[in-house]
Protein backbone atom coordinates (compact mmCIF):
# COMPACT_ATOMS: atom_id res chain seq x y z
CA UNK A 1 0.00 0.00 0.00
CA UNK A 2 1.35 3.39 -1.02
CA UNK A 3 2.24 5.86 1.71
CA UNK A 4 2.77 9.59 1.80
CA UNK A 5 6.43 10.33 0.97
CA UNK A 6 8.50 11.72 3.83
CA UNK A 7 11.52 14.00 4.02
CA UNK A 8 13.56 13.64 7.20
CA UNK A 9 15.37 16.91 7.68
CA UNK A 10 16.81 19.63 9.82
CA UNK A 11 14.96 22.91 9.34
CA UNK A 12 18.24 24.83 9.24
CA UNK A 13 20.11 22.43 6.92
CA UNK A 14 21.13 23.94 3.55
CA UNK A 15 21.11 20.51 1.87
CA UNK A 16 17.56 19.96 3.09
CA UNK A 17 16.48 23.36 1.80
CA UNK A 18 17.70 22.39 -1.68
CA UNK A 19 15.29 19.48 -1.76
CA UNK A 20 12.44 21.34 -0.06
CA UNK A 21 12.51 24.06 -2.70
CA UNK A 22 12.00 21.55 -5.49
CA UNK A 23 9.27 19.74 -3.55
CA UNK A 24 7.44 23.04 -3.03
CA UNK A 25 7.91 24.03 -6.66
CA UNK A 26 6.35 20.75 -7.82
CA UNK A 27 3.66 21.00 -5.11
CA UNK A 28 4.26 17.42 -4.00
CA UNK A 29 2.43 15.94 -1.04
CA UNK A 30 5.40 15.22 1.23
CA UNK A 31 5.48 14.98 5.02
CA UNK A 32 8.39 16.82 6.64
CA UNK A 33 9.86 15.01 9.63
CA UNK A 34 12.24 17.01 11.82
CA UNK A 35 15.04 15.05 13.46
CA UNK A 36 16.94 15.77 16.67
CA UNK A 37 20.12 17.57 15.66
CA UNK A 38 22.04 15.81 18.43
CA UNK A 39 20.87 12.35 17.33
CA UNK A 40 20.81 12.51 13.53
CA UNK A 41 22.62 9.25 12.84
CA UNK A 42 20.32 7.35 15.18
CA UNK A 43 17.11 8.90 13.86
CA UNK A 44 17.87 8.16 10.20
CA UNK A 45 19.45 4.74 10.82
CA UNK A 46 16.50 3.22 8.95
CA UNK A 47 18.14 4.49 5.73
CA UNK A 48 21.39 2.54 6.27
CA UNK A 49 24.85 3.88 6.97
CA UNK A 50 24.32 7.34 5.41
CA UNK A 51 23.72 8.97 8.79
CA UNK A 52 22.84 12.43 7.44
CA UNK A 53 19.85 14.46 6.30
CA UNK A 54 17.99 14.87 4.06
CA UNK A 55 16.53 11.39 3.68
CA UNK A 56 13.60 11.02 1.29
CA UNK A 57 11.31 8.01 1.69
CA UNK A 58 9.08 7.52 -1.33
CA UNK A 59 5.53 6.21 -1.51
CA UNK A 60 6.83 2.64 -1.79
CA UNK A 61 9.00 2.90 1.31
CA UNK A 62 12.33 3.14 -0.55
CA UNK A 63 14.90 5.52 0.96
CA UNK A 64 16.91 8.03 -1.07
CA UNK A 65 19.79 10.16 0.23
CA UNK A 66 22.26 12.92 -0.73
CA UNK A 67 20.78 16.26 -1.77
CA UNK A 68 21.96 16.62 -5.37
CA UNK A 69 21.10 13.03 -6.38
CA UNK A 70 17.80 13.63 -4.56
CA UNK A 71 17.08 16.67 -6.74
CA UNK A 72 17.66 14.57 -9.83
CA UNK A 73 15.60 11.66 -8.49
CA UNK A 74 12.60 13.81 -7.57
CA UNK A 75 12.71 15.65 -10.90
CA UNK A 76 12.95 12.36 -12.82
CA UNK A 77 10.28 10.53 -10.79
CA UNK A 78 7.68 13.24 -10.26
CA UNK A 79 8.39 15.71 -13.06
CA UNK A 80 9.44 13.60 -16.01
CA UNK A 81 13.00 14.92 -15.78
CA UNK A 82 11.93 18.26 -17.24
CA UNK A 83 14.30 20.39 -15.14
CA UNK A 84 17.30 18.20 -15.90
CA UNK A 85 16.51 18.49 -19.61
CA UNK A 86 16.65 22.30 -19.68
CA UNK A 87 19.55 23.72 -21.67
CA UNK A 88 22.96 22.14 -22.13
CA UNK A 89 23.60 19.10 -19.91
CA UNK A 90 27.34 19.75 -19.60
CA UNK A 91 26.77 23.38 -18.56
CA UNK A 92 24.22 22.28 -15.98
CA UNK A 93 26.58 19.62 -14.56
CA UNK A 94 29.49 22.08 -14.38
CA UNK A 95 27.49 24.69 -12.55
CA UNK A 96 25.82 22.19 -10.24
CA UNK A 97 29.31 21.21 -9.13
CA UNK A 98 30.20 24.90 -8.74
CA UNK A 99 27.12 25.53 -6.58
CA UNK A 100 27.76 22.47 -4.42
CA UNK A 101 31.42 23.38 -4.02
CA UNK A 102 31.24 27.14 -3.45
CA UNK A 103 27.81 28.14 -2.13
CA UNK A 104 27.65 25.15 0.20
CA UNK A 105 30.90 26.17 1.87
CA UNK A 106 29.80 29.81 2.17
CA UNK A 107 26.89 29.07 4.51
CA UNK A 108 29.04 28.32 7.58
CA UNK A 109 31.12 31.56 7.36
CA UNK A 110 28.04 33.78 7.01
CA UNK A 111 26.28 32.13 9.96
CA UNK A 112 29.23 31.47 12.26
CA UNK A 113 31.95 33.83 11.02
CA UNK A 114 32.15 35.81 14.26
CA UNK A 115 31.53 34.89 17.87
CA UNK A 116 28.42 37.09 17.99
CA UNK A 117 26.92 35.73 14.78
CA UNK A 118 27.65 32.17 15.88
CA UNK A 119 25.75 32.71 19.14
CA UNK A 120 22.78 34.20 17.26
CA UNK A 121 22.77 31.23 14.91
CA UNK A 122 22.95 28.45 17.51
CA UNK A 123 20.33 30.21 19.66
CA UNK A 124 18.00 30.45 16.66
CA UNK A 125 18.64 26.83 15.65
CA UNK A 126 17.87 25.65 19.19
CA UNK A 127 14.41 27.20 18.78
CA UNK A 128 13.50 25.94 15.32
CA UNK A 129 14.95 22.40 15.43
CA UNK A 130 13.68 19.34 17.29
CA UNK A 131 15.71 19.07 20.49
CA UNK A 132 15.10 17.62 23.93
CA UNK A 133 14.89 19.99 26.90
CA UNK A 134 18.55 19.69 27.86
CA UNK A 135 20.03 19.19 24.39
CA UNK A 136 18.32 22.43 23.25
CA UNK A 137 20.23 24.43 25.88
CA UNK A 138 23.42 22.47 25.36
CA UNK A 139 23.40 23.19 21.64
CA UNK A 140 22.58 26.87 22.06
CA UNK A 141 25.39 27.59 24.52
CA UNK A 142 28.01 24.94 23.74
CA UNK A 143 27.52 24.80 19.99
CA UNK A 144 28.47 28.33 19.04
CA UNK A 145 32.10 28.35 20.26
CA UNK A 146 32.66 25.02 18.48
CA UNK A 147 31.14 26.17 15.18
CA UNK A 148 32.97 29.51 15.33
CA UNK A 149 36.27 28.45 16.81
CA UNK A 150 36.82 25.15 15.04
CA UNK A 151 34.99 25.37 11.72
CA UNK A 152 34.05 28.92 10.68
CA UNK A 153 37.29 30.68 11.59
CA UNK A 154 39.29 28.17 9.59
CA UNK A 155 37.12 28.63 6.50
CA UNK A 156 37.17 32.43 6.74
CA UNK A 157 40.93 32.45 7.21
CA UNK A 158 41.59 30.08 4.32
CA UNK A 159 39.37 32.09 1.95
CA UNK A 160 40.61 35.52 3.03
CA UNK A 161 37.32 37.33 2.42
CA UNK A 162 34.81 38.49 4.97
CA UNK A 163 31.63 36.36 4.80
CA UNK A 164 29.53 39.14 3.25
CA UNK A 165 32.10 39.78 0.52
CA UNK A 166 32.38 36.07 -0.17
CA UNK A 167 28.61 35.76 -0.68
CA UNK A 168 28.44 38.90 -2.80
CA UNK A 169 31.25 37.65 -5.03
CA UNK A 170 29.59 34.25 -5.43
CA UNK A 171 26.16 35.71 -6.13
CA UNK A 172 27.72 38.00 -8.72
CA UNK A 173 29.45 35.09 -10.42
CA UNK A 174 26.30 33.02 -10.36
CA UNK A 175 23.91 35.68 -11.66
CA UNK A 176 26.39 36.71 -14.38
CA UNK A 177 26.13 33.11 -15.61
CA UNK A 178 22.40 33.68 -16.24
CA UNK A 179 23.41 35.57 -19.41
CA UNK A 180 20.68 38.17 -18.96
CA UNK A 181 17.93 35.60 -18.38
CA UNK A 182 15.71 35.56 -15.25
CA UNK A 183 17.12 32.21 -14.11
CA UNK A 184 20.19 30.10 -14.69
CA UNK A 185 17.87 27.78 -16.61
CA UNK A 186 16.68 30.67 -18.80
CA UNK A 187 13.06 31.71 -18.68
CA UNK A 188 12.39 29.10 -16.00
CA UNK A 189 14.55 27.63 -13.23
CA UNK A 190 16.43 24.38 -13.63
CA UNK A 191 18.06 22.09 -11.06
CA UNK A 192 21.04 24.42 -10.64
CA UNK A 193 18.67 27.24 -9.67
CA UNK A 194 17.03 25.08 -7.00
CA UNK A 195 20.39 23.96 -5.61
CA UNK A 196 21.64 27.56 -5.33
CA UNK A 197 18.30 28.74 -3.97
CA UNK A 198 18.43 26.11 -1.24
CA UNK A 199 21.80 27.26 0.03
CA UNK A 200 20.76 30.91 0.06
CA UNK A 201 17.36 30.13 1.55
CA UNK A 202 19.01 28.28 4.43
CA UNK A 203 20.41 31.63 5.59
CA UNK A 204 16.99 33.34 5.47
CA UNK A 205 15.80 32.35 8.99
CA UNK A 206 18.79 34.16 10.51
CA UNK A 207 19.64 37.86 10.99
CA UNK A 208 22.71 37.45 8.77
CA UNK A 209 20.41 37.24 5.74
CA UNK A 210 20.38 41.04 5.82
CA UNK A 211 24.03 40.94 4.67
CA UNK A 212 22.84 39.50 1.36
CA UNK A 213 19.90 41.84 0.83
CA UNK A 214 21.89 44.61 -0.86
CA UNK A 215 23.14 42.37 -3.66
CA UNK A 216 20.61 43.59 -6.21
CA UNK A 217 20.94 40.87 -8.85
CA UNK A 218 21.15 38.07 -6.30
CA UNK A 219 18.09 39.22 -4.39
CA UNK A 220 16.09 39.80 -7.58
CA UNK A 221 16.81 36.20 -8.63
CA UNK A 222 16.01 34.95 -5.11
CA UNK A 223 12.61 36.68 -5.13
CA UNK A 224 11.86 35.24 -8.56
CA UNK A 225 12.68 31.80 -7.20
CA UNK A 226 10.31 32.36 -4.28
CA UNK A 227 7.63 33.19 -6.84
CA UNK A 228 7.97 29.74 -8.43
CA UNK A 229 7.03 27.91 -5.22
CA UNK A 230 3.55 26.48 -4.84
Amino acid sequence: MAQTPQLHLLYSCPFCWKVRGLIEHLDLDVEYVGVNGMKIRKEVSFAGDWGKVPVFTDENGAHHVDSTPLLRHIDATYNGGKLAAIGDAERQATWMEWVDTHLSKATVPILYGSLGSALKTTTRISKIETFGFFSKRLYAWAGFPIMWGIIARKRVKSDGRRPKQLWHDLLGEFTDAHNGEPFFGGQQPDLVDFAAFGYMRSVSPFPQFSLLSDHAAGMAWYRRMEGTLA
